[in-house]
């Protein structure tokens, strides 16, 4: 089993995107193996279609820059490359995010580009799961979980690499207790 720890970063404007859209401008993995050690990591920058220009907003936000996502493939391509490195056809794996989000904006932008999002139908939450390992009254954000449990945040905040290293981190050190795979 391989647990594909992800996080992903989205186009984004302070109110409603334009033509009330966003999409993934970023996609960060972490992939545990069933030891809970960590195998390889997957980072790629996404070019939006609908809306290809990154707000300040979002610029500010995310440090992407728009000649990160100028030089960069779109959905399609990306996340082809992504669903090889995850093994979708060949391995057993479940992905893993903090939130329902990721998973939903995955499912949009599969949707969105006319691609099958049946593969997504494997992922298990962390956030409510945590919650209920650690008997909390409210889901805590990514950043106030990780200090939480000892780990010094690193990288940076809103970026999915760094938000999917973090929760890695939350995910080994509970390896055996999360009812996931």
């Amino acid at each position: 089993m391989n647990y594909i720890i992800f996080d992903l970063e989205a186009s984004c404007w302070l109110g409603r995107p334009p033509h009330g859209i966003n999409e993934i401008i970023e996609i960060g993995a972490v992939k545990v193996n069933d030891y809970g050690e960590v195998e390889s990591t997957f980072i790629k920058f996404v070019k939006p279609t609908v809306n290809p220009i990154l707000s300040d907003f979002c610029k500010k936000l995310t440090s992407i820059s728009q000649a990160d996502i100028d030089r960069s493939k779109t959905f399609p391509s990306v996340i082809q490359e992504f669903q090889d490195w995850v093994g979708i056809d060949e391995d057993s794996y479940t992905l893993i995010s903090w939130g329902k989000y990721d998973k939903e904006q995955l499912k949009q932008d599969c949707k969105l580009h006319n691609l099958d999002g049946e593969w997504l139908e494997y992922h298990y939450n962390l956030k409510p799961a945590y919650k209920n390992l650690k008997n909390l009254k409210d889901e805590p954000g990514l950043k106030k979980a990780v200090k939480a449990e000892g780990f010094e945040f690193t990288g940076i905040h809103h970026r999915a690499i760094s938000d999917a290293e973090n929760l890695a981190k939350i995910f080994i050190k509970y390896f055996k207790e999360w009812p996931v795979g």
